[in-house]
């Protein structure tokens, strides 16, 4: 159905120099524009037309450009529809989002000041000035893809706004985040070799492994230095945890008894941590301080505090009996040898061993790497919110206590962030709900920046998302995200989000502060890629292929290996 506008000019106008003139400014709010394309613009949109360095007028997600004054506002097609003149014959409308603002120089400003009026003429974007726009405002060796439109043209990101003002890499699966994740560490090796990237793998994508001599090695190794770790490798000793990641380790929140718990195994520690720690001569010593004391003998505590008596046994303390699943729990992890990394640690059975921990997990170890991936895949399922909780503090704190933080930037990239950053506030994640949003909240004073990477972002932390200043957005089909994402954004470009659903493999949108404005573009592909190729059931189930040594399979499993 044809809507009815008022038309202004339709014959079109010759520009002065080069410029293209394309329509008419109809329509100006402080959100969006309207215009009207000039006839052979019209056909010319219809048909599809295009030429080697102009993209055709009107097609959604197109640039154009609006004089006002000496310079230019850059806008992006939203919309484009058939509307009627007053002489009821059918015109081509767009709708605009305002992006920027060009001056007479071609150099590009985020954000518009003056806006045009209507009746404002409206011009093409060439290839060449779109290309210009690119090169100038981001780093000219950082770059992550091309244009959709325009092959030819690089798309680079300003390292500094996306490394340090947090970022997020959004995607369904299947999208092609963890091919996005290897081609943005790639390239930032390449342009940055200095880097200091920790990666949370939770799958092994990214790591070294060496599995019944299957080799495979880590994506990062021909762009630049990186050191594989598996948690069991790295450990992350007990005695690391904060008092409040213990007591959720520990302590049930719905026991009656839960406050003694607490209040009790406070004292106990900190009374473990002076006695054990009385050589480093430390002073004052708090119960969250990074000190070795021995789980054995906090055991041995908690027992005694257990069954603690007064008058030769005739009367019970007030924690008598107190601590019955305490110990429960407790004997469990010390029992079970998936949890030894945590519970029984080999390398870090000392305070002195924090300064080698925190080396390797910075890349500061021997030798040192710019990208230290800490594989979580064999981690039991309950506590793996704990131990990411426990890296992020750590990379925290390292730059907290830095005082050259400024000068020794971290990034902490968290891979399928979903299963521990949840948006939900629930007991069991909620220390690495914690510890992640605190960086998000104020790691971009010490240093520390975050990058969220997530397959369901509507299940992921709100607060979180809301401190990212950069999207890189890959296909998103389910509603639910499309919509909790759009609210995100710091972009005015929300209509962008419309394009997510069709969005091709490795192809996304950017937005925020790291681009000069939104922009859809195909991720520059990895080489190597990640170990997450997707597997071809068609090719694999027409042939017979090699056997499975179904006893090995089973031996690893209960082994734990893979």
């Amino acid at each position: 159905m044809l809507e009815s506008v008022s038309a202004a000019s339709s014959g079109e106008q010759p520009a002065s120099g080069q410029e293209t003139r394309v329509g008419l400014l109809v329509e100006v709010t402080g959100e969006y524009f309207t215009a009207r394309l000039d006839p052979r613009q019209d056909a010319a949109a219809a048909e599809g037309a295009s030429d080697a360095n102009h993209m055709p007028a009107g097609q959604v997600g197109s640039y154009l450009k609006i004089r006002n004054g000496d310079g230019f506002v850059l806008v992006m097609v939203e919309r484009s529809y058939h509307a009627a003149d007053k002489q009821g014959r059918a015109v081509n409308m767009v709708h605009l989002t305002p992006l920027g603002e060009l001056n007479s120089n071609g150099d590009f400003q985020r954000g518009v000041s003056s806006y045009p009026i209507s009746g404002a003429h409206i011009y093409r974007v060439s290839r060449d000035s779109l290309a210009t726009i690119f090169s100038r405002y981001g780093d000219t060796d950082f770059r992550v893809g091309r244009l959709a439109s325009f092959d030819s043209i690089g798309v680079h990101l300003d390292a500094s706004s996306f490394f340090g003002r947090h970022a997020a890499i959004l995607g369904q699966s299947g999208a092609g985040k963890s091919w996005t994740v290897t081609s943005l560490i790639q390239s930032t090796l390449q342009a940055m070799p200095e880097a200091h990237i920790i990666l949370l793998d939770m799958h092994g994508e990214y790591s070294d492994k060496e599995v019944d001599g299957i080799v495979s090695r880590s994506p990062f190794h021909a762009a630049g230095k990186v050191r594989s770790f598996k948690a069991e490798e790295l450990e992350f000793p007990y005695w690391l945890l904060s008092f409040s990641e213990l007591c959720d380790l520990l302590i049930n929140a719905e026991d009656e008894n839960a406050s003694i718990q607490v209040s009790a195994m406070r004292t106990a520690l900190i009374k473990l941590r002076t006695e054990v720690n009385q050589h480093l001569n430390l002073g004052h010593i708090t119960v969250d301080s990074p000190l070795y004391y021995s789980l054995h003998d906090l055991n041995l505590a908690l027992k005694e505090a257990n069954r603690a008596t007064t008058d030769f046994g005739k009367e019970k303390l007030a924690t008598f009996g107190k601590f019955n699943q305490v110990l429960v729990r407790l004997g469990s992890l010390l029992n079970d040898n998936r949890y030894d990394f945590l519970m029984k640690p080999k390398r870090r059975t000392s305070s002195e061993s924090l300064t080698g921990l925190m080396q390797d997990l910075v890349g500061l170890g021997t030798p040192k790497a710019s990208v230290t991936v800490i594989d979580l895949s064999a981690v039991p399922y309950d506590v793996v919110p704990l131990v990411a909780a426990q890296i992020g503090r750590l990379t925290y704190e390292f730059n907290f206590w830095n005082p050259r933080c400024r000068d020794f930037p971290l990034f902490l990239i968290c891979e399928e962030a979903h299963e521990y950053i949840p948006r939900e506030d629930i007991p069991r994640f909620r220390e690495a709900r914690r510890t992640m949003e605190r960086i998000s909240k104020n790691g971009r004073k010490y240093g520390v920046g975050l990058c969220v990477v997530s397959q369901r972002p509507h299940d992921v932390s709100e607060t979180v998302l809301a401190q990212c200043s950069s999207y890189i957005c890959l296909r998103i089909s389910n509603p639910d995200d499309q919509e909790y994402v759009r609210s995100m954004v710091p972009d005015a470009a929300r209509g962008t989000f419309s394009a997510l659903t069709s969005l091709s493999k490795g192809e996304a949108v950017a937005l925020g502060e790291a681009v000069p404005m939104p922009v859809r573009f195909r991720v520059d592909l990895p080489d190597p890629p990640p170990n997450s190729t997707d597997i071809d059931y068609s090719g694999k189930w027409r042939t017979e292929g090699d056997g499975v040594d179904v006893e090995k399979l089973v031996h690893n499993w209960h082994t734990q290996e893979r």
